[in-house]
């Protein structure tokens, strides 16, 4: 009987020795199983993080062309660079000033027709305050505040110089990697009018032009 015992005792001991060792090893499973865990988490937030900064700098980086984009068209106005000026739209560009549709006859003639009409005048073309949001990879809208000044010179049936100031309301298209402006609508909220110089004068300086 006491023999019986002493095996069942060794028995019931081997069997908790072995559930202790089957314990240890099950935890260390769980450990590594779930330290891989965690490290799968990080490296999943780091990445999701990573393309986050990516989308960021790419928003940043077209909104920095089209904000270019649209510095050179005051520029390129104020400067007198039509053809330049016409480059800076597409094709079917829509082209609204002050309520009248330009587009029909495309960006190269609207460029030609505002040089028709200011070639002569000496301009200040200013944007601010844009507000631009990025569509897609491809497309985007924008509203810029502006200021323009010109005045022509005094002369029969002369155009009136004026102090404006509007807004554009405008889209943009990426074409062939390059941002140009697919659509622009000016509206002017006030117009304040502004004196002619006279045509034997430098617009500038105000100075005779001499052999005038």
């Amino acid at each position: 009987m006491f023999k019986t015992m002493k095996v069942i005792n060794r028995v019931i001991l081997s069997v908790v020795l072995l559930i202790i060792i089957l314990s240890g090893c099950s935890g260390q499973t769980n450990e590594v199983k779930q330290g891989a865990q965690t490290e799968q988490n990080i490296m999943a937030q780091q990445a999701a993080k990573i393309a986050e900064l990516e989308e960021k700098f790419v928003r940043m980086e077209n909104i920095e062309q089209i904000k270019q984009l649209k510095a050179r068209y005051f520029r390129f106005v104020d400067e007198k660079k039509w053809n330049e000026f016409g480059e800076l739209f597409t094709a079917d560009a829509k082209l609204v000033s002050d309520g009248q549709d330009y587009s029909k006859g495309g960006p190269a003639a609207y460029g030609k027709m505002i040089g028709d009409l200011v070639g002569k005048a000496p301009t200040v073309h200013h944007g601010y305050m844009p507000e631009i949001e990025i569509v897609d990879k491809d497309t985007a809208k924008g509203i810029w505040a502006m200021e323009d000044l010109l005045t022509f010179p005094d002369a029969k049936n002369a155009y009136p110089g004026h102090h404006g100031y509007g807004q554009y309301h405008e889209s943009y298209k990426k074409v062939d990697g390059v941002w140009k402006i697919s659509s622009t609508e000016l509206t002017r909220f006030r117009m304040d009018p502004l004196k002619n110089w006279d045509p034997n004068t430098d617009p500038v300086t105000g100075q005779p032009v001499i052999g005038k």
